[in-house]
């Protein structure tokens, strides 16, 4: 049960208190702590990529594995963004959240229906799902880096440019999230509406 892979997936759950942590530090104290805590989680999301990967490649896919992946991944990106639901206190943050976070329960408790009805690969992972998680992630960076001084490179503010990416992707991951979730109950459909046994 523990080969590379799923210790992979268990230090990425060993991230998280990790990463709060540093991000609750004083910040009058610690004016580093924002850009620590996202290279915390970036650690975090570039196992979430190599433990998939390392699994198809050595063959070391496992049951203990294709579970515990997918919990660390929604642990990881739901803690997340209650911190920076906390931390920022504005609307603009936290409806995406609730709409990134309840669209990940939804899936979750729709796969679980979905495998009591024998048929849990109707709604296996979609592409959009893939490319909703990768845009959803680089928001969360930009979310938890906050940098609180403005860096320049070649005379370009960097600080209001992150700034923009963030919010871009943090709702472009948001638009991604509603139509991956469309996807997912399209698929289910037949078997919710009592069509399909």
């Amino acid at each position: 049960m523990w080969n590379i892979p799923n210790i992979l997936t268990s230090f990425r759950i060993f991230l998280i208190p990790v990463m709060v942590y540093f991000y609750y530090l004083p910040v009058e104290i610690y004016p580093w702590k924002y850009f620590v805590t996202f290279a915390v989680f970036w650690v975090a999301s570039i196992t979430d990529a190599l433990d998939g990967y390392l699994a198809r490649k050595l063959d070391q896919s496992t049951p203990f594995g294709a579970f515990f992946d997918p919990v660390a991944d929604k642990v990881m990106v739901a803690v997340a963004f209650i911190v920076v639901v906390d931390d920022y206190s504005n609307p603009w943050v936290t409806i995406p959240a609730i709409i990134i976070v309840g669209r990940e329960l939804a899936v979750s408790a729709l796969r679980e229906w979905m495998a009591e009805m024998g048929n849990r690969a109707g709604v296996a992972v979609s592409t959009v799902g893939k490319y909703k998680t990768a845009v959803q992630m680089l928001a969360l960076m930009g979310l938890l880096w906050r940098p609180n001084e403005y860096w320049v490179f070649e005379g370009w503010l960097l600080g209001p440019m992150l700034d923009v990416a963030t919010y871009v992707f943090l709702y472009l991951a948001t638009a991604l999230t509603i139509w991956s979730l469309l996807i997912y109950f399209k698929a289910a459909w037949p078997y919710i509406s009592g069509k399909k046994d």
